[in-house]
């Protein structure tokens, strides 16, 4: 009979004005999100990368035309601004491409996934991002 009276474990919802603020993402959830939200990113700014595309390869004179708007701006909008866009769209690609590798691979390799695993290539995925952002951030606004 104490098996019977034993408490069981009570779960409950989150209140999303009390316990959200204090709720802490592992990274593989933060991962989940960004890569969304990257691939929303691409989806929402594809005219930007068609017409960065089509005013790079026209011809000589939409190259420079190219060139013109990350030095001067294009119309209202000044360089430094698209300078920015166009970081957002590198992070995004890179955000995205990198956590689709690691679903795939989580896919493939099924049997050896584990919840260290998870965590590990989270956090892989978030730095190597971060970081190659930074990289070619740097090159976009003219550090090296």
């Amino acid at each position: 009979m104490p098996e019977l009276t034993r408490k069981r474990p009570e779960f409950r919802n989150i209140n999303a004005f009390t316990d959200l603020t204090t709720y802490r993402l592992p990274a593989a959830g933060w991962v989940s999100i960004l890569h969304r939200v990257s691939g929303l990113l691409m989806f929402l700014l594809l005219p930007l990368i068609v017409w960065l595309f089509d005013t790079s390869v026209s011809s000589e004179i939409s190259y420079e035309r190219f060139a013109s708007a990350f030095a001067g701006g294009i119309g209202f909008v000044p360089a430094w601004f698209l300078k920015l866009v166009v970081l957002a769209l590198i992070w995004a690609y890179l955000h995205h491409l990198i956590a689709g590798v690691r679903h795939l691979w989580m896919d493939v390799s099924h049997d050896a996934v584990s919840k260290q695993f998870g965590k590990t290539s989270a956090v892989v995925t978030l730095v190597l991002s971060i970081g190659l952002t930074v990289v070619l951030g740097a090159k976009l606004f003219g550090l090296y």
